[in-house]
């Protein structure tokens, strides 16, 4: 049994209070919610009675020794501060995304998870999806054949209420972003999981419907990945009313296409199999026939967030934790996504082309930059 402390009582905060507190046989035995913190103590207190859990701040949450992993679900740029000293008081710790709002930001954290020995995660919860799951083992087999090229597209609305609901949102010190870092960082990090590390990107970033927050509300990226394939990248929350995430990976022996979470199109050449000279134009779907697989709960909570993923990657973490291995998106991974996004606003900002930072190795050793 892993027993979680949750320091941040927002949304994602409630949302994963009142999973580790449902009846859930999955989670039964395995994890459960000890109490909430949060900077708002009236919040706090209302989400702690909410769950049936006692409310603190966070040095008395650091405390309390039948914790033993912390949730960090504050707004992005308070995460790696947070994390550090949950770290530090022994604790294991699963940070909401992104890891923080910046590559050094992670560095540091990474640093001290090392240092402490404790296990550190950030919920991605999107690698979770039976669709990815499919996709990813399709990828690694070698059923799509060699990656040619990824698409990747976003276009969700965010209202004036939405970035009025917290004095954080739309900041570059606390949001670190704004459709990019915020919205699609998990896009970025599907794409990367499935396709490989991203190592150049030449971007845009505009803020068209949003004039009263900091950051952009459109962001557009060319990318380049170390495998060779090409890619492109829509983030906005600035498409009204809002449409939903659609992400393909396509290959020279076939394609995939995830829409909205689930499997939209999928074609895995069979051998000897040969197209006609002009392509199929999307038939020959074999999506139909994995059904089995893409299997899953669709229980949603109150704020219309499915259950089965995020639970699964709490699974996931307690695992990690009990067998001394790395969770399925470990430090290193926040990072990698943070990288890119800190990539995509710095080829914006000076009009070029930019290097993904790939930090320093494990070792400590500093690597050598690209030009």
């Amino acid at each position: 049994m892993l027993t979680f402390g949750l320091i941040g009582c927002g949304s994602i905060g409630g949302f994963l209070a009142r999973l580790l507190t449902r009846e859930d046989d999955e989670l039964a035995g395995r994890a459960r919610l000890a109490a909430v913190a949060g900077r708002d103590p009236v919040r706090a207190g209302t989400l702690a009675a909410a769950v049936g859990r006692p409310a603190t701040d966070v040095a008395g949450l650091l405390a309390r020794r039948d914790v033993d992993a912390v949730l960090v679900c504050t707004p992005s740029g308070t995460h790696a501060g947070l994390a550090e000293a949950a770290l530090r008081a022994g604790k294991h710790v699963l940070v909401e995304k992104p890891v923080d709002v910046s590559p050094r930001a992670a560095d540091r954290l990474i640093a001290v998870a090392r240092e402490t020995g404790r296990t550190l995660g950030v919920m991605s919860q999107h690698r979770f999806d039976p669709a990815a799951r499919l996709a990813r083992t399709a990828i690694e087999s070698g059923r799509l054949g060699r990656v040619t090229s990824v698409m990747t597209e976003l276009a969700w609305w965010r209202g004036p209420s939405y970035y009025a609901s917290g004095g954080w949102r739309g900041t570059p010190a606390l949001d670190g972003g704004g459709a990019l870092m915020n919205q699609a960082i998990h896009a970025v990090d599907l794409v990367q999981w499935l396709a490989g590390p991203v190592v150049e990107v030449a971007a845009h970033t505009a803020r068209l419907a949003h004039p009263g927050i900091e950051v952009e509300d459109v962001a557009t990226a060319s990318l380049h990945f170390a495998n060779g394939a090409l890619g492109t990248l829509l983030a906005t929350t600035a498409a009204y009313p809002g449409r939903t995430a659609r992400t393909a990976v396509n290959g020279d022996r076939g394609s995939v296409v995830i829409d909205d979470d689930e499997l939209a199109y999928l074609h895995l050449a069979q051998d000897g199999e040969d197209a006609p000279a002009y392509g199929a134009y999307g038939a020959a779907d074999q999506s139909a026939e994995h059904a089995a697989e893409l299997a899953r709960d669709r229980t949603r909570d109150a704020a219309g967030l499915l259950y089965q993923p995020h639970r699964d990657q709490l699974l996931d973490f307690c695992d990690a934790v009990r067998e001394g291995r790395p969770p399925l998106v470990d430090g290193a991974a926040g990072r990698q996504a943070v990288a890119v996004v800190a990539a995509v606003y710095a080829s914006a900002e000076t009009g070029r082309p930019q290097r993904v930072d790939t930090g320093a190795p494990a070792d400590g050793r500093q690597e050598e930059r690209l030009p």
